[in-house]
């Protein structure tokens, strides 16, 4: 009879995993680190990018406590996994960290100009060790907060509730730190955490990567969309070139610029997996944050295509379609059937929330749409069902003509579409959308 494993042998694999991506991760860091920081020494000018105003942000030497702690979680949080695959996913956030950050280093190096006061005591011993390495020039994106980001992000739902305030706290300090020990401009700061936001989407904790099965779309239309929205990404990234001297719109106008870009690369081939949404309706923290500028223009969209309008109409035994619902519509059902891969169910709902994330202005994937136009059908028996997409004109709009023709309701979608508009709710549902929701149907 097999002997059972003792948890000493079930974390055995985890610590070896550790300790390699250790052994590989930290000399990888300080020759990457110190080499671009020799290329930038060798310029003849290295510019310096900060505000005005910072020169009002008090040094506290203590601070250089919290700032260097973050080099014991940084290996601790390798260790601290259940299985190998949570020991790749934060190395790989970490790799991603510091490829990017140091490509930006020697492409675009900024020097600090901060001119730091004697300190002594611990203090004093640590900024010197610290300055035996790390010299001015590596500033913008922050590598110590991109780092923050994911091994804040890795700890914190990991620890019970008491523990985890005083580690909000503690992240809090780090974060404050790279400023009270005068060791980067604000800029840094901002673009750190887009950086170590991107890592954290690109190796989500509990799925695949969202560019692990990136092949281009062969759809000419969905091609087109990503070109646009590349197009826009560029556009922003350009005005925040423009803005000269440093402005906090310019700051601002990076963070739509990569969300632009994440949403062409879905377009492209990535697929509605960029959102990073679950069945619930809920999506991942970093996709949360890096495309709420995207997500902010569908809202905008939203209202300018359907104010005036009903938020969903009744079209048959109990089934409504509209558009994305707000809290208090949501409560008026008991099952929500949500369309849409771009936006996030609202709140605290008490309805049933059941996601199928797809892209907007896009054909549905067969098997999904009879998957959804099933579910209407089944939860129509526990009460009232909305399915909706953004607008509710066009991909909820074909699971609704789905359901009408597999339950018999109507014969032919042409019908099922006069039901639709009837009941108040005009569609628009192209040759695609229409040969999506007939195949199959007999």
């Amino acid at each position: 009879m097999e002997k059972a494993r003792s948890p000493f042998s079930r974390a055995a694999p985890v610590q070896k995993r550790a300790a390699l991506w250790l052994a590989f991760l930290g000399p990888f860091f300080y020759l990457s680190y110190g080499g671009a920081n020799w290329l930038a020494s060798q310029r003849a000018h290295v510019p310096n990018v900060a505000f005005a105003w910072e020169s009002a942000i008090p040094f506290l030497g203590w601070t250089i406590i919290p700032y260097w702690s973050i080099n014991l979680f940084y290996a601790l949080c390798l260790f601290i996994n259940t299985t190998p695959r949570g020991v790749d996913m934060l190395a790989r956030r970490y790799l991603t960290i510091q490829i990017i950050a140091v490509a930006c280093f020697v492409a675009f190096p900024l020097e600090a100009t901060f001119v730091r006061p004697a300190t002594s005591g611990l203090p004093s011993f640590m900024f010197a060790v610290l300055g035996g390495f790390d010299k001015p020039f590596n500033q913008a994106p922050s590598l110590h907060i991109a780092l923050l980001v994911v091994i804040w992000d890795h700890l914190r739902g990991r620890l019970p509730r008491k523990a985890r305030i005083l580690w909000h706290f503690w992240c809090l300090l780090i974060g404050a730190s790279v400023l009270t020990t005068w060791q980067h401009h604000v800029i840094d700061i901002p673009t750190g955490m887009l950086l170590g936001l991107f890592a954290a989407w690109l190796f989500p904790r509990d799925a695949g990567s969202p560019l692990a099965n990136f092949a281009m779309s062969g759809d000419p239309k969905s091609r087109r969309l990503g070109i646009y929205y590349l197009c826009g990404a560029i556009a922003f990234l350009g005005l925040a070139t423009l803005c000269t001297p440093l402005s906090a719109a310019a700051l601002l106008l990076l963070w739509p610029a990569v969300a632009l870009a994440i949403v062409s690369l879905g377009y492209l081939g990535a697929g509605p997996q960029i959102f990073q949404k679950r069945v619930d309706g809920r999506a991942t923290l970093a996709s949360r944050w890096l495309l709420a500028p995207y997500r902010l223009g569908a809202h905008i969209n939203i209202w300018l295509w359907t104010r005036g309008m009903p938020a969903s109409v009744a079209i048959a035994d109990g089934v409504h379609l509209g558009r994305f619902p707000r809290r208090y519509e949501a409560d008026r059902f008991a099952t929500v059937i949500d369309i849409t891969g771009e936006l996030q169910r609202p709140g605290a709902t008490r309805a049933r929330w059941c996601s199928f994330p797809t892209l907007d202005l896009t054909a549905l994937d067969k098997i999904q749409t009879l998957a959804a136009a099933n579910l209407v059908e089944a939860a129509r028996e526990q009460g009232p069902v909305l399915v909706c997409c953004a607008l509710g004109f066009q991909r909820s709009a074909c699971v609704i003509v789905r359901w009408l023709l597999i339950s018999r309701r109507c014969e032919d979608p042409a019908e099922a579409v006069r039901l639709i508009e009837r009941a108040g709710r005009r569609v628009h549902l192209p040759a695609e959308s229409i040969h999506a929701v007939t195949e199959g149907v007999q």
